[in-house]
């Protein structure tokens, strides 16, 4: 299944810019760049982050797709540039070097847990820096920026996505009670936790490692809150919306597990106690049904059910490391050790932001599937017809369909 909005980027850590170009959205979306710089920035703080983020000040340019302020239905391309390039452009310059220039910064001696050695034999690259300048996490704020159009499609939905830390170098940010107050603590928050005392835990734990020469990992949750049931569907294995959230989250970078509602605490559960109880809502509520759990993760048979869409991330300790593990220089055949790369102790904050981008991004493109439009009038015209629909007495829809 093709998706009804397609994101392509492009861009190397050290060149000199990433782009985004986002297929999809509908004309008439009123954005601007302040709204996709606040995204970027909340990825770029957070305790543990390297020397990198010092020196980007991301700041996104629409280059396509947008006049005076509004969607225009064709391709959205937005620049962010990379203010690094400067130390950088002779190294990563796109032209032909000039006779006897030879290059200092060859990496030949791959890091464990990196993409340097299986993608250097994979393109037959001899410097591997050609590898790891794109499997860098840069690429992602150029996925940040495109989601935060999305982001602005979705909230005209009702839609909100946040993400908070769960976890950080074995540290548990304890009980979270889903408040506003406690929302506004994780946005305040350097380790996107809430509970100070959990918070300082995990600066601590940064703060040994950062000493040792070592990184972290952890896990994020994000939630998506205010989706009508019906986004996705069951009727083909890659358009149940679980599915497509899966890839879309293990496409981040260093993101090693995801887990939708209970995740694998389903398999502790008999069904008795994992499948989420229907009950009637309050009259007021347009969907007249919720549930007193959400196991589930706001999603069944592939779609969403009305619940908040609850998904898990499990992000692996960054592989570059101050004190490198023992590696082998490809050139030579030597062991030696890895090579040393400029890098964050710990980005497990920054992953909850990219993995609200990514899961704005399946949403927006679901949302799009479902109410279609070319412009936002008929988008939102539709997503009310089906509000509408869905607060009608089952018994009317069931003879509404039978008159039909």
């Amino acid at each position: 299944m093709q998706s009804s909005m397609q994101l392509v980027t492009a861009g190397e850590s050290h060149g000199p810019c990433v782009t985004a170009i986002l297929t999809g959205l509908p004309a008439g979306l009123a954005v601007s760049a302040e709204e996709v710089d606040r995204d970027l920035a909340r990825r770029q703080v957070g305790y543990g982050r390297g020397g990198r983020m010092a020196i980007e000040q991301d700041r996104a340019r629409f280059t396509g797709g947008v006049r005076r302020g509004v969607t225009i239905g064709s391709p959205v391309c937005l620049v962010v540039e990379n203010r690094d390039w400067e130390n950088w452009s002779e190294e990563m310059s796109p032209e032909s070097p000039p006779a006897g220039w030879h290059s200092q910064r060859v990496v030949s001696v791959p890091r464990p847990g990196h993409a340097d050695l299986a993608g250097g034999a994979k393109f037959g690259h001899a410097d591997m820096r050609n590898v790891l300048e794109r499997a860098s996490a840069r690429e992602t704020a150029a996925r940040v920026a495109a989601a935060a159009v999305c982001r602005v499609m979705l909230r005209a939905l009702g839609v909100t996505i946040r993400s908070r830390t769960v976890c950080l170098g074995g540290v548990d940010a304890g009980e979270f009670d889903d408040s506003q107050a406690a929302w506004a603590a994780v946005e305040q928050s350097d380790v996107r936790c809430a509970d100070a005392g959990a918070a300082q835990r995990m600066r601590d734990a940064i703060d040994a490692a950062r000493d040792s020469g070592d990184s972290l990992g952890g896990a994020v949750e994000v939630v998506a809150t205010g989706l009508p049931p019906g986004l996705g569907s069951p009727a083909g294995w890659d358009s149940r919306l679980d599915g497509r959230i899966g890839q879309a989250m293990l496409g981040i970078p260093a993101i090693k597990a995801v887990e939708i509602g209970a995740g694998v605490g389903a398999a502790e559960l008999p069904g008795s106690q994992m499948h989420d109880p229907i009950v009637r809502a309050p009259v007021e509520t347009p969907w007249p049904f919720t549930r007193t759990s959400n196991n589930a993760g706001g999603i069944e048979g592939g779609m969403t059910n009305g619940e908040p869409v609850r998904v898990r991330l499990t992000m692996k300790p960054i592989p570059t490391l101050t004190s490198p593990l023992p590696s082998v220089d490809v050139t030579t055949g030597e062991a030696a050790q890895a090579h040393a790369e400029r890098s964050d102790v710990c980005a497990v904050p920054a992953a909850g932001v990219v993995g609200e981008a990514m899961l704005a991004l399946v949403l927006a493109s679901a949302a799009r599937e479902k109410f279609g439009g070319d412009c936002m009038e008929d988008m939102l015209a539709a997503h009310r017809r089906y509000v509408e629909r869905l607060a009608l007495p089952w018994s009317e829809r069931r003879a509404d369909a039978d008159d039909a």
